[in-house]
């Protein structure tokens, strides 16, 4: 397929016709994307989530920075998916993440692409899994993908990435924000943002308290005396498992960006070191297997089923002759609104 060729080859038109043909769910698109994958698996993933306000566009913008301008380092090819909240109106991006990396602009090395999360769930729009493996086969050795940050459900990122950050910021009125939230448990690294604002010394205090309750001090003998061997401050407990850093930044200004990048460059090493990356990406091929397969059978199912059917099953519920669960069950058997 030419189209596949001129992506591996690194055709940035090709790329973002592609990209194009995957979010609208044309089937050239899918055909791409089976002929490219065995070219994937060589990128990094990397999630950043978090609630809106905490300058998770301004982080990821320096961190792709970073990468193409690493003190001392070969420069790395960088994409960036921004998963913006969809136009009621058009179902497009809105926010216009292009606008907002401007620094970005020009730099051949770096693709940036906004995709509708049209009211997906999690924030990631359903063909986030399929842009990304196309990012992937066309050479890109960063991934970033940036979320919505809407609430619980940001937590569907934590399945497409191999590092997550979760970014909060000092001063919202709730130092454990992230935790009500729902999001904190998928961090692989903390990111305290906007740190010079007042107020980050606690709410550093309220993450490291919430780390201690998700990674409980270990209690062992030594010699005869009891010590404690796990850190609540993001020092590993022990080989085998992670306890996420946290990192101050203030994005703005490009503080602690290196540090930043040097904790997913330690997260990385420790997957491969225990074997867990190989784990993370099963985990995340299942899940886009298991969205896939959820698509084709509702789409299957719904060619089976009249709208006058479903309907039927409608007004039984709200007539409340039948639960849920019979309602399921008779539109399983055809049988509309009644089981």
């Amino acid at each position: 397929m030419d189209l596949v060729r001129s992506v591996l080859s690194g055709d940035r038109l090709a790329l973002a016709r592609l990209l194009s043909q995957v979010e609208s769910g044309d089937q050239a698109g899918v055909e791409a994307l089976n002929a490219l994958f065995p070219h994937t698996g060589g990128g990094q993933l990397i999630g950043v989530t978090g609630a809106p306000g905490t300058g998770k566009s301004s982080l990821v913008n320096q961190l792709a920075l970073h990468y193409r301008q690493p003190p001392g380092g070969e420069p790395r090819r960088v994409a960036i998916l921004a998963v913006d909240p969809s136009s009621p109106f058009t179902g497009g991006a809105v926010l216009g993440d292009r606008i907002r990396m401007r620094e970005l602009s020009g730099d051949e090395g770096v693709f940036i692409r906004s995709m509708a999360s049209r009211g997906s769930l999690g924030g990631l729009a359903a063909a986030s899994a399929g842009a990304v493996q196309a990012f992937d086969a066309a050479g890109y050795d960063i991934i970033l993908i940036e979320t919505v940050g809407s609430g619980q459900s940001e937590v569907e990122i934590a399945k497409l990435a191999h590092t997550t950050l979760v970014v909060d910021v000092p001063g919202l009125g709730d130092d454990v924000q992230a935790i009500k939230a729902g999001i904190l448990e998928i961090a692989d690294i903390l990111v305290l943002n906007k740190a010079d604002r007042p107020g980050v010394e606690s709410a550093e205090r309220a993450l490291q308290g919430m780390l201690k309750l998700g990674h409980p001090t270990k209690r062992v003998m030594h010699h005869g005396r009891t010590e404690d061997v796990a850190a609540a401050k993001g020092e590993q407990a022990a080989a085998d498992e992670w306890i996420p850093p946290i990192r101050r930044t203030v994005a703005t200004e490009g503080k602690g960006i290196v540090e930043l990048a040097m904790s997913i460059e330690g997260h990385r090493q420790f997957l491969e070191s225990s074997g867990e990356w190989r784990g993370r990406e099963r985990a995340r091929l299942q899940n886009e297997v298991e969205l896939l397969l959820q698509g084709e059978l509702m789409s299957a199912w719904r060619s089976r089923v009249s709208p006058a059917q479903y309907e039927a099953a409608l007004d039984a519920l709200v007539e409340r002759k039948q639960s849920p669960r019979q309602a399921v069950a008779a539109l399983l058997n055809g049988h509309g609104g009644k089981a």
